[in-house]
């Protein structure tokens, strides 16, 4: 007889359980490089075929934790559909100058605003802008990447509205402005590490690009016509009030919450002129991209989910360093809300002093750190990441595929990752 219990049920399943998610990322690693047309048109089935067979083992033998794993992909995908819905209303006009200095600017801007609107929030806000401003670049790949880094993930680290994660620290009884006590300077130096590495790369492609290229205003001289600069503006400003409304609704249990945030989907979808989301270039692939793929994700990641809250403590994690790599690391692929809670639990576990909802506040640190920063480490790592590449290549940049991303992260954010756990743990 299967348990009910998610500790019983953990502890019963065999660790080869978790080969279906497995696969399912390794699909999603290689199929793109190997053969992109396949993937394309037939993603949808693979991911039926792995995650199918996870949940129909758990509505038979389990279905409480099938049924837990819909209720959180619901809110998820409503989360990320009402936002991407909302900004996709927003168009944000004005000439602007593609340079290294702005574009830093922009990470920099998005990065606090992620502490505001959420990462996904901020995301869907500013990416549009920022592909038209380098529109016109050869190399502007290396922009999206690292507006994944910062505004998808490091920059929502210090407010409980930033990330799910500190979310549901918030709801265990982590005070609301403890992140932002806690964790600014841990913020403060990732984000100036990253955006200081991003400003090196991008000077050395904008350089080989030539000093003139990628500026708007410049190339319509060229073509014979009068520089003309386009001031800031907005329309659909009816979509900022809704924005904030899906903000305010995280903060409702469910089902008010999934209801208020479809609702202000909808009057945006209604209130918005067509125009507007038509300039946005806006069309809803991403979306239906990402709620295909993230189905089978949620599926296949039960059991793995289920091992690690059952058997998390033999993993042998104490120390403020080891919660950070092995929160991070987890948060890189699983669902970084549920990877917090399973550590948070660990930590409280351990007791010690200077307690924050019974967690040691060095490793209430390192879990809530670990588990915001590292969902860059991957596409899959946090809900935005996938999101803000579909926008992209719809757009026409060519993104680098699972692996060839995880080679820049890998890259760049490990070492930087290493200098953090020297520097605060």
């Amino acid at each position: 007889m299967i348990p009910h219990d998610p500790v019983a049920l953990g502890l019963s399943l065999p660790v080869w359980s978790v080969l279906p998610f497995a696969g399912l990322l390794l699909c999603i690693a290689l199929f793109p490089l190997v053969s992109p047309f396949f993937w394309g048109r037939h993603f949808g089935k693979v991911c039926l075929a792995f995650g199918l067979p996870v949940a129909g083992y758990f509505l038979l033998h389990a279905p409480r934790e099938l049924l837990h794993t819909t209720v959180e992909y619901i809110s998820f995908i409503v989360l990320l559909g009402s936002l991407f819905t909302i900004s996709g209303g927003i168009l944000l006009r004005g000439t602007l100058r593609a340079s290294p200095g702005v574009n830093c600017a922009a990470l920099g801007a998005g990065a606090v605003l992620a502490n505001v609107l959420g990462t996904t929030g901020a995301s869907m806000l500013l990416i549009r802008p920022l592909l038209r401003a380098n529109a016109h670049r050869k190399r502007s790949a290396h922009v999206v990447i690292f507006f994944i880094f910062v505004v998808a993930n490091i920059g929502g680290a210090l407010t409980p509205v930033g990330d799910p994660p500190l979310f549901l620290g918030y709801l265990k009884g982590v005070p609301f402005l403890w992140p932002l006590r806690a964790l600014w300077p841990l913020w403060l130096v990732a984000c100036g590490l990253v955006i200081g590495v991003f400003y090196m790369v991008d000077r050395r492609a904008h350089a080989l690009e030539g000093v003139e290229e990628g500026d708007p205003a410049s190339l319509h001289e060229k073509a014979g016509g009068a520089s003309e600069r386009v001031p800031f503006g907005i329309e659909g400003k009816v979509n900022l009030l809704l924005l904030a409304a899906v903000i305010l609704a995280v903060f409702l249990p469910t089902p008010y919450r999934e209801t208020a945030m479809a609702a202000a989907a909808i009057v945006s979808v209604w209130k918005t002129p067509a125009r507007v989301r038509e300039e946005n270039e806006f069309t809803y692939h991403p979306i239906e991209e990402v709620a295909i793929l993230f189905a089978g994700i949620f599926a296949t990641m039960i059991p793995a989910l289920l091992i690690l809250k059952a058997r998390g403590g033999s993993l042998g994690v104490d120390t403020p360093a080891e919660f950070f790599w092995a929160t991070g690391g987890l948060s890189s692929f699983l669902d970084n809300a549920p990877t917090y809670l399973t550590f948070f639990s660990l930590g409280q576990g351990l007791g010690g002093s200077r307690l924050v909802a019974g967690v040691s506040k060095p490793i209430l640190k390192a879990i809530s750190a670990g588990s915001v920063f590292m969902g860059a480490n991957s596409y899959i790592g946090n809900a935005p990441n996938f999101m803000v590449k579909a926008i992209a290549e719809e757009a026409g940049v060519r993104m680098p595929s699972f692996l060839g991303y995880m080679a820049w992260s890998c890259g760049i954010l490990l070492p930087i990752f290493a200098l953090l756990t020297l520097l605060f743990f």
